[in-house]
């Protein structure tokens, strides 16, 4: 069926005003706890009042590594869209459009209409959201070159898409950037001639100004500071150094070891900006998690899952879900483009690594049927870079699972994704959800003072190989579980239940369900269709492929 575009819960629960939409909410959770060996489930059930603001402000994002493959990726994405263009292509003609996009691409089920059949809305439907092609992008760099020479360097558009956005990103230059250069590759001293000069701590408020001036300049209520950049080392945390927001930013003063990357956040907290990493490095350290904490300003990481990642997340899930039990973990990349030169060097691979290997910790750990405590598969990560290639990334993953009786079943997956057609997308969509966020308050019945997300904003882990949750938080990982997520959150903003694909309307012998009785009666009438001849296995090929035979 096809999407539609608007939608009014009618519901006493919900309240529509010019400012808000006001729901009330049953939250439905169980906990649980063992007597004498035994799991004692305990439901419970808190009502929620959710307040989502329907004003959509002007907003901006500002992009670390804005001439990168990615930054100048998305910046033409934005364009072609808001400019509708068109371009030949080998294959015919193509149009601009959001595909990879979970709040523009994605759709979400609101229930079934007068047929049963299931009506669909896109995500973006279900609360008041920035449109895309309003968004104001800005954004630093290291290397000077302007996004219309950056996007013909990247290799990833199509000759006539470039030639149509030439002349509106040539006038695009990235802001000089902060370039420290133990953090990244060697090989990246060469794009180096874009830099903020001074100390660490003059570097922080320049950043700083930048933010201040881009919102005054652009007329924005709003910038988000996503981390584009190259991969950097690890830092190491030290007692004194970044434990404490009060430390780190002495570090800073001092001018004590501060990744690029933690500077960026730091400036973008203290101007109460989000701050968003998507990178595999550490660059949120315990000091800047504080302070985010401290100021109430949104953080969210580590590193995009695009392609190969996502892959693992849903096949890992989907195998352990099926009771197989994968034993090996096999990954294997090469790659081209910048971002494969970096990661050449081996700190910045090992940051990498980490990222892309603790994708499947969460669904081991759920299955103590299969995986007793401490087990967990073989898993081994390999990158290298191949200039050739450019930004057409080749991913090639073998996973051994053991089967009943001592069997084994081996998949061998080939996946050529496109790094940053993949991953600019994504980086709409965590603006996009960031925002989004900022404008949801809620109370319960038992604290009544309004509150928002945590600063730590774990819904966001779809889009992260490495999601960040609060302390003390569950880390998921698991693809359908981070998507299901976002959606009932959402769904409970505007009344909605949970999607729990039960459908119990069409799993009973009996109608009893008020608003289902047109689907058992649609039902009867299609029952009494003739029915095509059987073939020789008495199967008529009805019904999607499953056998339909009349009854005796």
């Amino acid at each position: 069926m096809e999407a539609a575009a608007q939608f009014v819960v009618e519901s006493p629960d919900v309240v529509y005003s010019p400012e808000v939409i006001e729901a009330q909410y049953e939250y439905r959770t169980t906990s649980v706890s063992r007597e004498d060996g035994v799991l004692k489930v305990h439901p419970s059930a808190t009502r929620f009042t959710f307040r989502t603001a329907r004003q959509v402000p002007r907003l901006g994002v500002m992009l670390v590594g804005w001439g990168g493959n990615n930054g100048s990726t998305l910046t033409a994405a934005v364009l072609a869209n808001r400019l509708r263009l068109s371009w030949p292509t080998r294959t015919g003609r193509k149009e601009a459009n959001y595909y990879g996009s979970l709040t523009q691409a994605g759709t979400v089920s609101l229930g079934l209409d007068a047929e049963g059949k299931e009506v669909f809305v896109p995500l973006h439907a279900l609360l008041p959201m920035v449109s895309p092609d309003d968004l104001v992008v800005d954004g630093w760099d290291i290397s000077s070159l302007n996004l219309a020479e950056a996007m013909r360097r990247a290799k990833v558009l199509d000759w006539g898409l470039q030639e149509q956005l030439w002349p509106h990103m040539e006038t695009l230059r990235p802001r000089p950037s902060v370039y420290i250069p133990e953090f990244i590759a060697a090989n990246q001293s060469a794009r180096a001639d874009n830099l903020i000069p001074g100390t660490r701590a003059q570097q922080l408020e320049q950043i700083r100004r930048d933010i201040r001036d881009f919102r005054s300049s652009a007329g924005l209520d709003k910038v988000i500071v996503l981390w584009t950049a190259n991969t950097e080392r690890f830092c190491e945390l030290v007692p004194g150094l970044n434990d404490t927001a009060e430390n780190l930013l002495r570090t800073i003063q001092l001018g004590l070891e501060v990744s690029p990357s933690t500077l960026f956040a730091v400036a973008s907290i203290l101007e109460g900006c989000a701050f968003l990493n998507g990178s595999p490095q550490n660059t949120l350290v315990p000091g800047a998690l504080e302070l985010a904490w401290q100021r109430r300003v949104f953080v969210g990481g580590d590193d995009f899952k695009s392609g190969q990642t996502k892959v693992k997340s849903v096949l890992v899930d989907f195998l352990i879900s099926s009771g197989l039990k994968p034993m090996s973990i096999v990954s294997y990349n090469h790659l081209g483009n910048n971002d494969g030169q970096n990661l050449s060097a081996p700190p910045q691979f090992r940051s990498k690594e980490v990222s892309k290997s603790n994708v499947v910790d969460d669904m081991v750990q759920s299955n103590p049927v299969l995986y007793a405590p401490g087990e967990e598969p073989d898993h081994c990560v390999v990158i290298k870079y191949v200039p050739y290639v450019g930004d057409s990334k080749r991913a090639m993953d073998e996973y051994t699972s053991e089967l009943m009786l001592g069997g084994t079943n081996t998949l061998v997956l080939h996946n050529t994704c496109e790094d940053s057609l993949l991953a600019a997308p994504i980086m709409l969509d965590l603006v996009l959800l960031t925002e989004l966020c900022q404008r949801v308050s809620f109370c319960t019945d038992s604290d009544l003072e309004p509150q928002g997300f945590h600063p730590v904003l774990s819904l966001l882990g779809f889009l992260f190989k490495a999601p960040l949750a609060p302390p003390g938080s569950p880390v998921v990982n698991s693809l359908f579980r981070q998507r299901s997520c976002i959606e009932n959150i959402f769904r409970a903003c505007v009344g909605l239940p949970p999607q729990n694909h039960m459908l119990l309307e069409h799993k009973m012998e009996r109608p009893g369900l008020k608003h289902m009785r047109h689907v058992a009666s649609a039902c009867l009438q299609s029952s009494k269709k003739e029915l095509a001849p059987l073939a020789s296995n008495n199967c008529t090929g009805d019904a999607n492929g499953h056998s339909q035979v009349e009854a005796p």
